[in-house]
């Protein structure tokens, strides 16, 4: 009998894992491999992605856009800062030079001389006013001073009997009396006619005024006229407002963390809207002792040099007060005007600008900020660049538009 020969099954086990992880071998290494290599080139799209995050962004301008723009490029220059402080408020006038025109009695406006805008000279006639009460003190006055007349020759006569040791003493004394009384009441009745505006002697001689004249106690402009023609007015009531423009002045509110910095006779500079482009010049003739509230702040007073035409009480004003002390002494700096810096994500930049042929190309550049001259504004680089180095002077704002709208493109 033939003896069988038997393979170990062990061996045969062993053999057959062998070949399974021969071929696991090699497609868990081509898998690998591709694996590998996609790692490989995503991490270079990220280095480039980083690079390009690196680079500066820029504009590109042709010809034709930097004319249209009406670009400025230069190189930069030292200027002296002066230092400032914005202070903003209103044109006024001092009280002195404001009128309010009222009814010292209750009458009828008979006319109207005047529309607002008028300029009027002092104690010019700008309306009459016309009553049955005007006309009743005229009369009051007339019976008054043939009174006094009366009483007075009286006095005179009693006067003389009594010192001939005629009269007693009585008769003088009530004649007196009688006659100081009248005189009082002459004088009252004349002033009232004065204040009335009447000509006394005109009414001494007989005649009786039917209405009576409202006169400007300043010479100056007609700002308000309150009444109409036929109106009744009570007393007191106020008819119109005349202003001496020729000493409207710039009425600045400055806040408390300025106050020392402000100083009698030091020059604002400030502007209006009724005068666009126009820098108006006053000196500080005034600065306050009290604070304001709200805000809190104190008032300064500035006397302009160059009013012109043009300056209403009321107006709005946006101001600078030139400050000369010693934290804020004239120093040479590095400055571009405003128009060349713009502020963007909490940051300023300004553009530097290089002519490649036909085109121009404006690069950012982080600076910072410092004093304000006007429309020039200090600033520092965190890197000096080098001098003959060009920058626009205006047009920041859309530059930097531009350049967003490419970043935009680039992410599309």
């Amino acid at each position: 009998m033939k003896k069988l020969k038997y393979i170990p099954i062990t061996t045969m086990l062993m053999a057959l894992t062998l070949f399974s992880c021969g071929e696991s071998k090699t497609e868990d290494g081509h898998d690998e491999a591709t694996h590998s290599e996609t790692e490989e080139n995503h991490s270079e799209g990220e280095d480039e992605e980083d690079n390009m995050e690196g680079e500066a962004k820029e504009v590109m301008l042709t010809a034709q856009q930097f004319e249209a723009l009406q670009m400025e490029i230069d190189t930069l220059s030292q200027r002296y800062m002066s230092g400032y402080v914005e202070a903003n408020g209103t044109l006024e006038v001092p009280p002195q030079n404001e009128a309010s025109i009222t009814a010292i009695t209750g009458a009828n406006v008979a006319s109207i001389e005047v529309i607002e805008g008028d300029e009027v000279k002092k104690n010019q006639a700008v309306a009459y006013l016309s009553h049955p009460s005007i006309i009743q003190i005229q009369s009051d006055y007339l019976n008054a001073h043939s009174n006094s007349r009366f009483l007075k020759q009286e006095y005179e006569r009693q006067k003389r009997l009594y010192e001939a040791g005629v009269a007693s003493g009585m008769n003088f004394q009530k004649a007196t009396a009688d006659y100081q009384s009248s005189t009082a009441m002459v004088n009252g009745l004349e002033a009232q006619l004065r204040q009335y505006n009447i000509n006394v002697n005109g009414v001494r001689n007989g005649t009786i005024y039917q209405r009576v004249a409202l006169r400007s106690p300043i010479a100056g402009v007609v700002e308000k006229v309150f009444i109409k023609t036929g109106q009744y007015v009570e007393p007191q009531t106020n008819l119109m407002e005349i202003v001496d423009t020729d000493h409207v002045h710039a009425d600045l509110m400055v806040f408390e963390k300025d106050v020392d910095r402000v100083k009698k006779g030091q020059q604002v500079r400030f502007s209006v809207q009724s005068r666009p482009g126009t820098e108006l010049v006053a000196e500080i003739y005034s600065v306050g002792k009290t604070f304001e509230q709200d805000p809190k702040a104190v008032h300064v007073h500035a006397e302009i040099e160059n009013k012109g035409g043009g300056l209403i009480p009321g107006m709005y004003i946006k101001g600078r007060i030139e400050v000369d002390n010693d934290e804020t002494a004239e120093t040479a700096e590095t400055a571009l005007p405003e128009s060349a810096i713009i502020t963007e994500g909490g940051r300023d930049y300004v553009f530097k600008a290089q002519r490649e042929g036909n085109t121009w190309s404006f690069i950012p550049v982080e600076v910072t900020t410092g004093e304000k001259d006007g429309d020039w504004i200090a600033i520092r680089f965190f890197e000096t660049p080098d001098p003959n180095t060009h920058f626009a002077f205006n047009n920041a704002y859309y530059l930097m538009g531009e350049m967003k709208k490419g970043e935009l493109g680039d992410d599309d």
